[in-house]
This record gives C-alpha cells, structure tokens and sequence, in this order.
C-alpha cells in the first residue's frame, strides 16, 4: 500500500519577531501618505536614470520564460490568473517601500518559483522574467542589462508617477443598511445542525464538523441511479475551493472576490455580492462563509471581514482586520456563533505571527484575540529559541473550527512555524504551531493544547481538529476530537486527558525522521502532502472516518544559514524544495475503534475536495479527475461516478428542499498546482434522483 508505521517526531525548535502593523500605521493619517509621497518621489527619480534597469532584448526573452513557466498561476496578463497580480500600482508599490526593493522581488521569484520547482531556472531566466515584469509595469528599458548584484538592483524603482501617493486602505466601510433585512438561521438552529437534516449550516457540516447528513433518500441501493440536476458557473477567473452553505432551500458560496446566493434546487441566481479590494491580495482562496441572523460572513483576501444581507445581498459593513502588508490574508470559513464571528488569518508561509480573533457580529470589532505563536515574538522563550536573532513566526490558521457549545470549547488547527525549513535556526519545540489549541469561545483564554507535529521542518501544518464526537465506552461517556495534517496521518485524542488513541498513517510515509540538510532530503508526505482544505467525515452508522489524501514526495533542501532572507508579506520558506513529478491522492475509511484500516480507494491524482457522508450509508467524494464519485461506506464500493468537466478541489454537500435529497458538489480551477492540464470553471453541480 506504501505506508509505513506511524512516526514519531524528533523534537527541535523556533523564535520571535515583531511586525509594525499597517493598521498601526493608519493612524498616523495623511502625515505617513506625505512623507512616503516625498520619500518614494526622491527614490524613484534617483533610480530611473538610464542604463539603470534593463534592456528590451532580456524583456523579450522573459517573456518567453513567463509565458512556459509563470502565465498557468499569475495568467496571460500578469493580473487575470489564480496567483496574485504581478503588474499595476499595488504590485509596483509592495516593492518599492522603504523596507522591500526590486532586490528582494529578485530573491523571492528566485527562491520560491516556479511554485512546484523553486530556483530551478537559471539566473539568466530569473533575470529575464524580472525584466519582462518591469516592462510590463510601465518602468523604461535602459541600455545596461540587469544584474543579481544586491546594490544595482536596490538602486531600481517601479515606482510611476501615478503610484507615488500610498494610499491607507479604509478600517471600516459601513454599508448603507445596518442591519440586515434577512432572517436565520437561529442560534438554535447552528447548535441543533446535527439533527437538521434539511440544511448544511457550517462549512463541515455542523459546529462538531462531522461532515455528515441523516438523510436518507439517496442510499446504497438506488444511488446508482442520480443525476445532475442544475449547475451554477461563477464566471470568476480565480481559484474556487469554496465549501457551499445550504439554509431554507439557499444555497451561499464564494470565489475568491465574490459572493453568490442560488436557489439550492434549481441554481437560479439569487443575488450576487463583487467585493472591490481596497489593498494589497496576497493568496486568491476562499473557502465560504458563515451565516446567523440574517447576516453572511466572510473574510477577504486584503485583509477584511464583510457582512452581507442574506435577504439579498446588501453589503452591510466591513473592517479590516488583518494586515496584507506583513502577509495576512483569509481563506478559512469564519464560524459564527452567538454574537461572534471566529476566525483566523492565513500566511504562515510569509512569516506572519499568527492569531485567532473574535469579532462582533454586528459590526466587526473585536471581542478577543489569542496569538498562536506567543514565543516567536518574545525574548527567551523556552520553545522558540533564535540563535542568529532572525525574524521568526508562523502559526496561521486556514482551515475549520470546531465548537463544542455545551463545553463552550473551540478547537483550532495551528499550521507551521516560519522560516519553514531551517528547525535548528528557531530550535524548541515552537509552540503552539502544529497543535490542537482549545480555547474559551467567550474570552480566547487558552484552556488547553496538544502539539501534535513539534519542531516542524517540512511544512507539515495541522489542519483538521474534526470532527469531535462522544461515544459510549464502559459506561462512560469519551468525547473525542480528530486531527490530521499535511504529515498524512489521522490521530483520535480524548479531550478530556489527551490520550492519543490512535495514530494512523494514511498516505505514504517515507524519510520522516531524516532531518532536511543544505544537500537535499527527500522526504513524503511532501510540502503539499497529507490532508490540505478539507478533512475527515465522520459516519455513525459504520464508526468510521473517511479522509481525502494527496500522496505527493518532495526533495526539501534549507539555505545556509547567511542564506536566509525575511522579506516583509512574502513567502519565508528558508530554502527551496522539488515535487517529484508523480502524484496520487486516496480516500482511506479507519475505523474509530482502533485505527485500523476499513478500506481505502487510490485516485490518478491528488485528493483534495471534500468528501461527505450521509445516512444513506453512503460517502461523496470528488477527484482532480473531475470525477464526482459515490461510495458504500460499509465496503469502499464505487457506486456512483460522474465527470463534472473540471478538477475537484470544493466542498460537497447534501441537504433536502421540499422533501428531496440532495447533493451538490464544487468544480473547476481548485488553484495553478492543482488543476494540471484543464483546469474548468468554477461550477457548482447539483445532483438528485429522477
């Protein structure tokens, strides 16, 4: 099967730094946009002489280059792919700051490009993409060819006449409606989700994120039979990982910038909301919203949290909460409960110092934050040491909560400490990335944790806590939380004394234990390994949890220490790494007694959509195939399969409008590394029987 033995990790470790917050910076108002327009004017009018930035020829030979290499992610137009826009002013101002200069854009498309392969070209390419980009951009060709010297690239400005003013991007934006004209679903009704079998209310499911349905119509013995019903096209051109949301026939879900309410039988459009960012996009993902009252929730890739009206889309309010700057973005399903909305931000791969935050539902103001990597920003910390006092930071959070209500306990999945590969230059045990954190929903105060990946140096975030459930055992009631990550394996702990039940591989474990050297280790999972956006189903009826997996290896190398470069809001890996150029993906049912293995299903491809499972005794899934398929959750058997016409990278739910059942799936462009040959269009595809 290639698996191996559940590891053990060896332990290592990690420290601190502390980012000036553009928020912070906001309030020194129009004093810091005169002082940056008299800075940047001086900057650029000393480095645009000629002969100072490139020549046409190296621009017509990178656009070559972009065109094999680059144009599948950031698109034909340097602004129209899934990857962030390489041309216009925010993009000419993010590398011409005080702090960030055309030398450091030079080291992070060096070292961190192309994304499946970093610094694989040579250093003519990389030079000659460099020029393409600033011609692009508008910057003159000069008569002297570019260098990779360190002082003749600072020297170069994007920077255009229009771009000098820095603009601050508004922290609050409120809506000509206050309050939403919108109603439900209930407070009552997110508690009770387990046992609505009409609705899908969370991005999972259900606060315990079961990813399970108890309904019933479609089952094991006439699932043969569905068909499509309707479809939805987003006609957005950036990547679609949304998980759908389904209240009272309803269906809510995102593209990177949009926000769509369809008519869950039919696909008939409702209404749909376009944000217009107000400041820098760092990754083009989003993966839903959350709903109550009336209001729908979601995060943006600038930084912001929005509400809508459910009733018709009505934008209601908006508060920038995270700073793009320094390399925060949402991508995660915000959780709604009660007067709160929970949510995390994104980018431990840019070195951020992550949070967990809540915030008023009404308005967006903050009620609590926990901060994920307390040590990495402070001095001496017993977890994070920092023997070369470099920036040091990590600990995001992308993926779903869980909430136990009656415990009032929220469970968040911390990813990976920053710089990513060099453990021995942030030495400990880097707390609290790579752990189940559970928090008090009503105040942050951290109530308990468990680390689950210590040390971390190939990237292998934490990225599920569910689902949580309880079971009977001795006569005693055992409450029980799942968690798996990009290190491939499914673990059940007792949240009550963090006993580790069971620790069960479920793609291929190889090299685990080898540290990553200068030279090279190749090591699986690899750095997009494991379990990525979507986690494990849990089905009652067979005691079982059904995960999706990618199966892909990776050869990770680190810098020289004196290598290793922190560039504010960019990826702080700390090395370079090398996919192996095969990559599969399983669907692997363990049962919740033991561990052990019920059945498993290997995919041509990475599997990266959601599966879900339903009282049918069935379990949905989706493939990078395109293929939607249906399995017996008791057997494995394939009893269902149909080609959607993209890859599968969203959620699939299942919910029922008038008495019937249905299931709906998201296909088309998951993002550049996943959709390989045909990437689709962003559909959702509903599916019932005759």
């Amino acid at each position: 099967m290639g698996m191996n033995p559940p590891f053990q990790s060896t332990s290592r470790s990690f420290s601190a730094f502390r980012h000036c917050s553009r928020v912070q910076l906001k309030l020194f108002g129009l004093s810091l946009i005169v002082v940056s327009a008299v800075f940047l004017s001086a900057h650029r009018a000393s480095a645009q002489e000629p002969g100072q930035t490139y020549t046409e020829a190296e621009a017509a030979r990178g656009t070559t280059v972009y065109v094999e290499q680059c144009a599948q992610c950031h698109g034909s137009g340097l602004s129209d792919g899934s990857a962030p826009a390489l041309i216009g002013p925010t993009f000419r101002r993010t590398w011409s700051r005080p702090q960030v200069t055309v030398n450091d854009l030079h080291y992070i498309v060096s070292t961190t490009m192309p994304p499946s392969r970093p610094g694989s070209l040579s250093d003519a390419q990389y030079l000659d993409v460099l020029a393409y980009i600033m011609a692009e951009n508008g910057v003159a060709a000069g008569a002297e060819p570019l260098s990779a010297e360190q002082a003749r690239l600072e020297s170069v400005s994007l920077l255009l006449p229009d771009d000098v003013a820095v603009g601050i991007a508004s922290a609050f934006i409120q809506g000509a409606r206050s309050v939403p004209i919108g109603t439900g679903p209930s407070v009552e009704e997110l508690v009770g989700a387990e046992e609505d079998a009409a609705n899908w209310l969370f991005h999972t499911g259900n606060f315990s994120g079961t990813r399970y349905s108890p309904l019933s119509e479609i089952d094991v013995d006439n699932v043969a039979n569905l068909r499509p019903v309707c479809l939805f096209q987003l006609s957005e051109a950036r990547n679609f990982q949304t998980g759908p949301i389904v209240y009272d026939g309803i269906m809510y879900f995102t593209g990177v910038r949009t926000t769509v309410a369809i008519d869950a039988a039919t696909c008939r459009m409702l209404w749909r909301h376009t944000w217009q960012p107000r400041d820098r996009e760092v990754w083009n993902n989003n993966r839903g919203v959350g709903i109550q009252d009336g209001y729908v929730v979601r995060g943006t890739a600038d930084g912001y949290l929005m509400a809508l009206d459910a009733a018709d889309g009505e934008f209601l309010w908006a508060r920038q909460i995270a700073d793009p700057w320094i390399g925060e973005t949402f991508t995660m399903a915000p959780m709604v409960y009660d007067d709160l909305v929970l949510i995390g931000p994104a980018g431990s791969e840019n070195g951020i110092s992550g949070w967990v935050g809540a915030f008023r539902l009404r308005d967006g103001e903050q009620v609590w934050k926990f901060q994920t990597v307390p040590g990495a920003t402070r001095e001496g910390s017993e977890s994070w040491g920092n023997p070369l006092s470099i920036p040091l930071g990590g600990g995001a959070v992308w993926t779903p909560f869980t909430l136990d209500v009656a415990r009032g306990e929220l469970y968040v999945a911390v990813g990976n400490p920053a710089p990513d590969f060099p453990a021995e230059l942030r030495p400990g045990l880097n707390l609290y990335t790579n752990s189940i954190v559970a928090l008090d929903v009503r105040t942050g105060a951290l109530r308990w944790y468990e680390q689950l990946v210590p040390s971390d140096e190939h990237d292998w975030d934490l990225t599920q806590v569910s689902p949580i459930f309880s079971r009977n055992v001795g006569g005693a009631q055992q409450d029980l939380v799942t968690t798996v990550g990009k290190d491939g394996i499914i673990r059940l702990l007792d949240r009550e004394t963090r006993e580790r039940l069971f620790e069960t591989p479920i793609t291929t474990l190889e090299n685990v234990d080898a540290p990553v050297t200068t030279d090279g280790t190749r090591a699986c999972p690899g750095v997009y390994g494991g379990v990525e956006w979507n986690g494990p189903a849990y089905h009652p009826g067979t005691g079982t949890l059904v995960t999706p997996t990618v199966d892909w290896c990776t050869t990770f190398t680190e810098f020289q220490p004196d290598e290793v470069r922190y560039v504010d809001g960019q990826l702080y890996m700390g090395g370079t790494y090398e996919m192996d150029t095969q990559a599969t993906g399983w669907i692997t049912s363990v049962n919740t007694n033991d561990g052990s293995v019920r059945w498993r299903y290997h995919s041509e491809r990475p599997v990266v959509g959601a599966v879900s499972a339903t009282a049918g005794g069935l379990v949905f899934a989706g493939e990078l195939t395109g293929d939607f398929l249906a399995f017996s959750a008791d057997s494995g058997e394939v009893l269902y399969r149909f080609n959607t016409g993209g890859p599968i990278g969203a959620g699939v739910v299942s919910y029922s409008v008038e008495g019937r059942q249905y299931v709906a799936v998201g296909s088309g462009r998951p993002s550049g590394f996943w959709w390989g040959d045909h990437q689709g269009s962003g559909t959702i595809v509903v599916f019932g029987l005759p």
